[in-house]
């Protein structure tokens, strides 16, 4: 039996056998068995209630900081549509779905004088991302203005979760692993438009001068590692320090521009660019003593006989 027929009858887009790579900023990985794209959260969580349980469900965003193997993803990836990227001000509150894009919620913000999310210019995913691994830049992070999410459990169920019950630490949160983020509440402070304004104009600038965004990329490979372990250096500088930068594995490279940077020189596969991240991460650990933990999410499976050194 094929796994279509074993699926409810949906509102939004179902279909067997896609391809991820074009929904990946690094263009590679095999298909999804099916990919769905819910009309909305009902339609999500009736498909959530009446899906097997034995049948895996993935979630997928924009796929910024995800690399998908070639084997592709077993099961159902769910990709969250245009209904949920929706972005609503109120006061000092911002509502966005958990599909609408960091650097949307960021301008939205910034149109009525609202401050505290500039640093989401810098974030090149979307707040379903964010949500789940507490994702920052420059000196701030999600949890230093969300309020709340609301999300769907693995049985659809509608749970509204406040900041303290997600467990946020570094690139990190408690949250269980089948949730499905599908709106957050955030909070920040009065300010001029015009303010804001130029403050997420300057973490653009010093974005597109220090990292690889034209090209095919994930960005942050690495976790900052370990402060005392590190001697206080961050995951670029332990990667340069090893003589990571601009390393290759067929078709993948450690940018020259931000070594913390894997990108697609254009024919690279999943493999390459997996076996290039665990190759920096031995390197760093023979020369410098460091253990890097990866930032980028992996997904899928490996093909037939792939083998990747961990």
């Amino acid at each position: 039996m094929d796994l279509l027929s074993r699926l409810p009858p949906v509102r939004g887009k179902i279909s067997a056998n896609v391809p991820l790579a074009p929904y990946t900023w690094l263009r590679v990985g095999g298909p999804a068995e099916v990919l769905f794209i819910p009309k909305d959260e009902a339609d999500l969580a009736h498909f959530l209630s009446s899906t097997p349980d034995d049948i895996p469900v993935t979630i997928l965003g924009v796929a910024s900081n995800t690399l998908v193997r070639d084997g592709g993803v077993k099961g159902v990836v769910v990709r969250l549509g245009p209904s949920f990227a929706k972005v609503i001000t109120d006061g000092l509150t911002i509502t966005a779905g958990a599909g609408a894009l960091d650097n949307k919620v960021a301008k939205e913000a910034a149109k009525v004088g609202i401050a505290g999310l500039e640093f989401y210019a810098g974030i090149p995913g979307s707040i379903g991302g964010a949500l789940r691994m507490n994702a920052g830049c420059y000196g701030a992070e999600t949890n230093d203005v969300l309020v709340q999410v609301v999300a769907l459990d693995r049985s659809g169920r509608r749970q509204i979760m406040s900041l303290a019950e997600l467990g946020y630490s570094y690139r990190h949160s408690d949250a269980a692993s089948d949730l499905i983020f599908v709106e957050a509440v955030f909070k920040g402070t009065k300010d001029k438009p015009e303010d804001i304004t130029a403050r997420m104009a300057a973490i653009t600038k010093r974005r597109e001068e220090s990292q690889p965004i034209r090209e095919k990329t994930g960005g942050s490979t690495f976790k900052n590692p370990d402060q005392i372990q590190s001697g206080g250096r961050g995951a670029w500088k332990v990667i340069d320090a090893a003589g990571g930068r601009g390393y290759k594995v067929g078709g993948a490279q450690m940018s020259e521009k931000h070594c913390n940077f894997m990108i697609n020189t254009g024919d690279a596969t999943a493999a390459d660019l997996e076996v290039l991240g665990e190759t920096m991460r031995k390197m760093v650990k023979d020369s410098e003593g460091v253990d890097l933990d990866w930032e980028v999410k992996r997904i899928g499976e490996r093909l037939t006989g792939e083998k990747v050194m961990t």
